[in-house]
């Protein structure tokens, strides 16, 4: 994937706009567990992958952890580069989860070119307004739905996005996502496993059925 293609106004901009963006844009590969922005102190700039997988999540002052969206191939992190975007009241810690290969853009470099360019702030204000919905729909989540259906929401999202029924989770690294504690998560999952939903093994999750899963988080 080359770095146009992971902007829908890649077009828009003059040949000038597109040849500073192409000089000032450096690329990275990071290792698996590699951590990329820690809060709105740290100004990493726009992070654009290109392959691999990274993920946004936010941590309480007890120190838990909960992911709020997941970023693959081509999608592009906003709030690694907080620092040019004032509305941000809160701190997003970006970390690899596979090994990565990515763009950074600098922020002054983005911010000047949403200044020149309506097109780019106008692409930049949906896609902000599209991850503040992803975070809203966290909440809702984490305020609305009992623990069995986020968890099983979850499993089922994550057997998506590595394309199999065996997922390698540790109960730990469930908890961290879900932003609970690591007992709750092993209840919960022995638990549906005297469903019948999934198999555990150690260090993995393994779905059993799918359809259960489906039904208890009101999927079809």
């Amino acid at each position: 994937m080359e770095l146009e293609h992971c902007f829908p106004v890649w077009n828009k901009l003059t040949a000038a706009q597109q040849e500073a963006l192409h000089r000032s844009t450096r690329e990275k590969q990071v290792k698996k567990g590699a951590l990329l922005h820690a809060g709105g102190q740290d100004c990493t700039g726009l992070l654009i992958v290109r392959q691999g997988q990274l993920r946004a999540y936010i941590l309480s002052e007890e120190g838990r952890e909960v992911t709020i969206y997941r970023l693959v191939e081509g999608d592009v992190c906003l709030f690694s580069a907080s620092c040019m975007m004032r509305s941000i009241q809160f701190d997003v810690t970006v970390e690899a989860e596979r090994d990565t290969a990515l763009w950074v853009v600098p922020a002054e470099v983005y911010r000047g070119l949403m200044e020149q360019s309506t097109a780019v702030a106008n692409y930049t204000n949906d896609l902000m307004g599209s991850r503040f919905s992803e975070v809203m729909w966290l909440m809702e989540q984490i305020m609305w739905r009992s623990f069995d259906q986020r968890l099983a929401q979850f499993l089922l999202q994550e057997s998506a996005l590595e394309e199999s029924d065996l997922l390698p989770l540790t109960h730990e690294r469930i908890a961290a996502h879900l932003g609970t504690a690591r007992e709750v998560v092993t209840r919960m999952l022995r638990y549906f496993q005297g469903e019948g939903m999934v198999r555990l093994v150690r260090g993995s999750v393994e779905l059993t059925d799918v359809s259960k899963l489906k039904a208890l988080c009101g999927q079809k």
